[in-house]
């Protein structure tokens, strides 16, 4: 971790440097070509000095003008991550939110863009759900906030014609993507779980675990919109 914030800080003051340059000098002194030379042969050992990610470094020391800011939450994820966020996410606080569940739950580079491209910001916690009238506090926020509207099933490729369990099957199938889709926090129990309840059997399609919950998440297939029943 250490080693990542002195990375990070160190990029900073480089775009910081190419960006007070460039003022001196004018935008058109080849500044970065000239640093980037500068830098690699004075440091032959060391990468990361090409001019594409001296770009970076420029666009990443205007992105962050508040180093206070910097030292905390952009610090502790890696220089690619910073990279991806600045090339996908150009609004602030969208970028912070990537940040601190990047930070949360240890995305890695691939996931975080995933998430991203996923639109995973103005999805998370927009389900429309009646836990805060029947789920106790702080359950009914948090359960809240691990659902997402609308799911992103994309992945499955089911055709027209299909059937519940075609559905059933194919979401079996990409259980890694489902969970991915899912968020953190969910475990796989089974499909077609058998429930006896007052001598009559039942079978729930898909059911999951959520471990921050403690509770059990049902999932009912229907070829129509996409259900989602949460059980203490």
């Amino acid at each position: 971790m250490r080693f990542i914030r002195e990375l990070v800080l160190l990029n900073l003051q480089i775009g910081r440097d190419i960006l007070q340059r460039q003022q001196q000098q004018g935008w058109g002194a080849k500044v970065i070509e000239r640093l980037s030379a500068d830098l690699r042969s004075s440091f032959p050992e060391m990468k990361g000095f090409s001019p594409r990610n001296l770009k970076y470094m420029r666009a990443f020391a205007e992105a962050y003008l508040e180093e206070s800011f910097v030292q905390q939450p952009v610090a502790q994820i890696p220089w690619g991550h910073n990279v991806r966020l600045l090339d996908l996410v150009k609004e602030p606080t969208e970028r912070l939110w990537y940040i601190q569940q990047t930070i949360q739950y240890g995305w890695s580079r691939n996931i975080l863009v995933h998430q991203i491209e996923s639109g995973l910001y103005r999805r998370q916690g927009k389900a429309t759900t009646n836990f805060d009238r029947t789920l106790p506090k702080p359950q009914s926020e948090l359960a809240q906030q691990l659902l997402k509207d609308p799911y992103n099933f994309d992945f499955l490729s089911l055709g027209k014609d299909a059937l519940e369990r075609d559905l059933e099957r194919a979401l079996i199938d990409h259980i890694r993507d489902v969970l991915l889709e899912l968020g953190v926090g969910f475990a796989f129990v089974g499909s077609q779980y058998h429930l006896e309840v007052g001598g009559q059997d039942f079978y729930i399609d898909l059911l999951f675990y959520h471990l921050r919950l403690r509770c059990y998440v049902v999932v009912d297939l229907k070829m129509s919109d996409f259900r989602i029943r949460i059980f203490g």
